[in-house]
């Protein structure tokens, strides 16, 4: 199960309605081995595509680099879908290398059917594992602000 903050699920789900209609991505990193997702890093699509992300290179180096000083690790990577429902697609499973990740997806098709009356249209919000290709759905709970840390 995914437990995610109300500010950073917001964030999510804004950046993808703001890249739209390209895909969105990004990263929430949090301490290693907590599962807590809490810095998030809006990333840029290199792919700059409607069906495809691809995260910047030296970017993604460079966050590599930033959560292994700050002693974090990826617990959500996210992408949106801007046509397509919220599910992972042959081309997500094959780049999900990170097995203790929650792979998010967001679909804006709807909120984008819909954008001409109503700005405030749903989104799809959904989260994965996937591990050595099988993909497994999970539970996603949005609570107003994370537990204090131990």
């Amino acid at each position: 199960m995914l437990t995610i903050d109300r500010a950073t699920y917001d964030a999510i789900v804004a950046h993808a309605k703001r890249d739209h209609p390209d895909e969105a991505c990004g990263v929430v990193a949090g301490p290693e081995g907590t599962d807590r997702p809490e810095r998030l890093v809006e990333m840029v699509n290199a792919a700059g595509s409607p069906t495809f992300y691809e995260f910047d290179s030296t970017d993604l180096l460079q966050l590599y680099k930033e959560m292994d000083r700050n002693d974090e690790e990826p617990v959500v990577v996210y992408h949106s879908h801007t046509a397509t429902e919220a599910y992972p697609s042959r081309t997500d499973i094959g780049l999900a290398m990170e097995p203790n990740a929650h792979y998010v997806l967001v679909s804006t098709r709807h909120w984008a059917e819909s954008r001409g009356g109503n700005n405030e249209g749903p989104v799809e919000f959904r989260s994965y594992r996937i591990v050595d290709g099988e993909v497994t759905e999970e539970e996603v709970t949005v609570v107003d602000e994370l537990p204090a840390r131990n």
